[in-house]
């Protein structure tokens, strides 16, 4: 991430930023803007815009003409071998710079015969310190690096050129980026000083790890935004849970909305070591995102997870049927995921009761069983059943000696066909007001199944 100046909250930090990415065939822009940049505007991550600059090349003869970077004609077979040479005499691998000792006439020569060329720059023979704001003050002595590439022969810029041209013409401010790039920085202060320009601010966070301490990779979960997504989880959480990794505002305190973030977050309160991503604790800060949302943004994230599970309910979101708000907040304060909907609202849809080994063991017990027979005849004797005439009916058992766990966990059983789910009260208006949807299980269908399965 690479920040530029913007108007920010306190502490001189904030969200959002210019995308520094590079050049685009370096890079792959393309694939950039198909598909990281939707997942990012998904998170709730805005940019002012990104870099989409035709080349170094002016720049990097810039360079040339100053006498600060050169052509080199040595082909990779060349490099190869001096490398290896290099490293049987426990010498320095750095490129010997044989190039750099060229005439013009022997450069105009080569150049004549097309011998292809990369141009590198100059390593001035100095120590530079940067002062990163999350590792404190980095040094490096004179000779650390050997003169390097900033074109490829085929023109192309390397990624460090790359950044530096880009950072400077964007108006880059700070740049936050992981700690593997820390070694990058040298090369980049030097073109900075090349340039005479003037360098951003760095700071360089730890890496996530998974819970075995090794770095995040595929084999530890999703990876991508559009993988946590597809999961089901909100870009509130998503915010919430990564400024929390490698932060924290000093108070104990968790929990936190995006405006809020901004607010609060500082570089400052970065530490510099490894943050573990823990996906439990995600899956919780989750939940209670989900939790405060009202009832109409419920209805607009959830509603596509329970298409893609029941698509027979497409034609109830266009004409926004109450019934689909209902069905949903049965479920909302105990879900911790999106994708959950479509396991958690199947009884709606599916009731089977023969075969069923937790209802066989359940209603195996003598009172359950009877209380489960009892409330079905009497539901299903009902003409016309509405919330008061199926609670009249159900609880009329009470006189037969039914009360408490010994009632509501057989009424429970009988409609969903689970031991546990939605509450009852909100349950029974779900199953009786869907009455247009042709398949939805009716509470008279439950119970006239309940007793072909366990009926005298």
């Amino acid at each position: 991430m690479h920040l530029s100046h913007y108007p920010r909250p306190q502490n001189d930090t904030g969200i959002g930023m210019h995308w520094s990415a590079g050049f685009p065939a370096a890079v792959g822009l393309g694939a950039i803007r198909e598909m990281w940049l939707p997942q990012l505007r998904n998170m709730g991550v805005s940019w002012v815009k990104i870099a989409n600059h035709d080349g170094g090349l002016g720049f990097a003869e810039l360079l040339l003409a100053e006498g600060k970077a050169y052509r080199c004609f040595c082909t990779d077979a060349e490099l190869t071998a001096k490398r290896e040479k290099a490293e049987a005499e426990s010498s320095s691998p750095h490129y010997d710079g044989c190039c750099l000792r060229l005439s013009e006439a022997e450069i105009e020569e080569k150049m004549s015969v097309g011998i292809p060329f990369t141009i590198r720059f100059k390593v001035p023979d100095k120590d530079y310190t940067v002062y990163d704001m999350i590792r404190g003050a980095v040094h490096w002595e004179p000779g650390t690096l050997g003169d390097f590439i900033v074109l490829r022969s085929d023109g192309m810029p390397v990624y460090n050129f790359c950044v530096v041209v880009d950072d400077y013409l964007m108006e880059i401010s700070h740049v936050v980026r992981a700690e593997e790039h820390l070694p990058n920085t040298l090369r980049q202060l030097m073109l900075y000083e090349a340039f005479n320009w003037k360098a951003p601010k760095f700071a360089h966070v730890s890496l996530i790890l998974g819970q075995d301490r090794s770095k995040l990779s595929k084999r530890h979960g999703a990876t991508s935004v559009g993988q946590f997504e597809e999961e089901g989880y909100l870009p509130e959480a998503m915010v919430n849970y990564l400024a929390l990794l490698g932060w924290n505002e000093g108070k104990d305190r968790e929990e936190y909305t995006i405006p809020e973030l901004v607010k609060a977050f500082s570089l400052k309160r970065i530490n510099n070591s490894p943050a573990v991503f823990d996906m439990d604790k995600l899956r919780w800060l989750n939940g209670i995102h989900l939790r405060k949302l009202t009832d109409e943004q419920f209805l607009e994230v959830g509603v596509p997870f329970l298409i893609k599970a029941f698509p027979f309910l497409s034609s109830m979101v266009e004409v926004h049927n109450p019934w689909l708000q209902a069905a949903l907040n049965m479920e909302k304060n105990k879900m911790v995921l999106l994708s959950e909907l479509g396991e958690r609202l199947q009884f709606l849809f599916h009731y089977e009761l023969k075969g069923n080994e937790e209802m066989e063991t359940f209603f195996a017990e003598e009172a359950h069983l009877t209380a489960g027979r009892l409330m079905s005849e009497r539901i299903l004797a009902v003409k016309e059943l509405t919330p008061e005439s199926f609670w009249e009916a159900a609880m009329s058992i009470k006189e037969d000696g039914f009360k408490g766990k010994e009632l509501f966990h057989p009424l429970r059983a009988l409609l969903s066909g689970a031991l546990s789910g939605p509450e009852l009260d909100v349950m029974v208006p779900v199953l009786l007001s869907g009455t247009e949807i042709s398949e939805l299980i009716s509470i008279p269908e439950r119970c006239r199944r309940f007793l072909e399965v366990f009926g005298k």
